[in-house]
Order: structure tokens, then C-alpha cells, then sequence
């Protein structure tokens, strides 16, 4: 499977965070804002098109997680 596309997105996403973290006015963090979401939304329609499913939030606590690792 191909997934270097995914990657590029991935990456991207990276950056623009990075870049919004570093705005310096309120106007360029919407704008980046806006992109964000674009890319989280491709990345979103990426793994459908691909077939991958993000995987459900496991709840388990620390504690659990810990007795089931040492048993």
C-alpha cells in the first residue's frame, strides 16, 4: 500500500503547526486555522480512501495497563 501521499499530508500538517505556533498576529492564526483543518480533513479522507481507520481511545487505566503488562 502507498501511503507516501498520507506521509506528505502528515508532514505538512507538522509544519503548519509549527508555523502557527509562531504567528505573530491574530489575523495569521486564523488563516492558519483554516488550513489546519483543511489538511486534518484531507488527512481524514486519505485513510478512507486508503482503507485505515484510526483506532477507537482505549480506556484503560495507567494502572490496569500496568498489572496486565507484568502478569
Amino acid at each position: 500500500m502507498d501511503v507516501s501521499h498520507l506521509n506528505a499530508l502528515e508532514l505538512r500538517l507538522s509544519h503548519e503547526r509549527g508555523y502557527m505556533a509562531q504567528a505573530k498576529t491574530e489575523k495569521e492564526q486564523a488563516l492558519r486555522k483554516v488550513w489546519i483543518a483543511q489538511i486534518e480533513k484531507e488527512i481524514a479522507d486519505e485513510k478512507k480512501f486508503l482503507g485505515l481507520v484510526d483506532n477507537e481511545p482505549c480506556e484503560i487505566s495507567a494502572d490496569d495497563l500496568l498489572a496486565a503488562l507484568i502478569a
